[in-house]
């Protein structure tokens, strides 16, 4: 086994306040996509503007929390809502979900799309890029905060996590969705969006990838304890809710690529 890095959650605790490495991981990984984001609105076929950057960032932040913490109570979490409704705004008690903030950024970008006069197709492929390396690092939140740890394992690599109460040895699925979901997929679609390519061909493949890569990663997680498996007697709700996105995904990629449309013909025409 690996010795698990007991490092403390809170990355800066003064008086009552607390500042927990998840939440520093989002900020860098919204200012890495604001980065992203300016550097590549300078090419000449980018559907938006420098000045533009900003406000698309601050419409995509929004998306996130509120579709994230939303998608988890919905999707993980129902049960408990429905007893407890005010559960939903208390999200300093944790839980969020790739799912539910990827619609509420999809729901961000259609009225930042309509607002400016862009097309939301275009503008769905300039944020593909941006979003695995966010994701990257909140798995190392997730790592850090010694939360959605993996299944029980003997391979040389498995890691004790000292927040679990029954001490086995478990893949760092964290660590796996770190490089798969985030490392590799950015590779993938950032190499791919490098040339001009047909409009929705870069969202489907970010959402293609995304939903290969986190079914895999799921294999390796432990499911949630209060869900358990699912279909089939081995499917997780995580996978589940990838099946959709990785359709849609496919469906975008061919449509796309058979129609040859010239990406970003017109961007700046909604």
């Amino acid at each position: 086994m690996i010795a698990y890095p007991d490092i403390d959650p809170v990355a800066v605790s003064l008086g009552p306040l607390t500042v927990h490495w998840y939440g520093l991981t989002y900020l860098a990984g919204l200012f890495f996509a604001w980065w992203l984001a300016s550097v590549r609105s300078l090419r000449p076929d980018a559907p938006i503007k420098r000045e533009q950057v900003d406000d698309l960032i601050f419409y995509a932040a929004v998306g996130i929390v509120v579709g994230g913490r939303s998608g988890y109570v919905l999707f993980y979490g129902a049960q408990r809502f429905a007893d407890d409704p005010l559960w939903l705004v208390r999200v300093w008690e944790g839980g969020m979900s790739f799912h539910g903030g990827l619609l509420g950024v999809i729901a961000a970008l259609a009225i930042f799309s309509f607002r400016q006069k862009i097309k939301f197709g275009s503008l769905a492929d300039f944020v593909a890029p941006l979003a695995p390396l966010g994701l990257a690092l909140g798995r190392l939140g997730n790592f850090i905060g010694q939360e959605l740890w993996g299944r029980p394992a003997d391979v040389p690599w498995a890691m004790v996590f000292p927040a679990d109460p029954l001490g086995l040895a478990r893949h760092p699925s964290q660590l796996y969705q770190f490089a798969l979901e985030g490392c590799l997929l950015f590779l993938i679609v950032f190499f791919f969006s490098k040339k001009p390519r047909p409009t929705w061909s870069v969202a489907g493949l970010f959402l293609t990838g995304y939903g290969v890569l986190r079914f895999l990663a799921e294999f390796f997680r432990q499911p949630d304890a209060h869900i358990g498996f699912e279909a089939f007697g081995w499917l997780t709700r995580g996978q589940l809710l990838c099946l959709p996105m990785l359709a849609v995904g496919i469906v975008m990629m061919v449509w796309s690529l058979r129609a040859g449309t010239k990406k970003h013909a017109n961007p700046q025409q909604f």
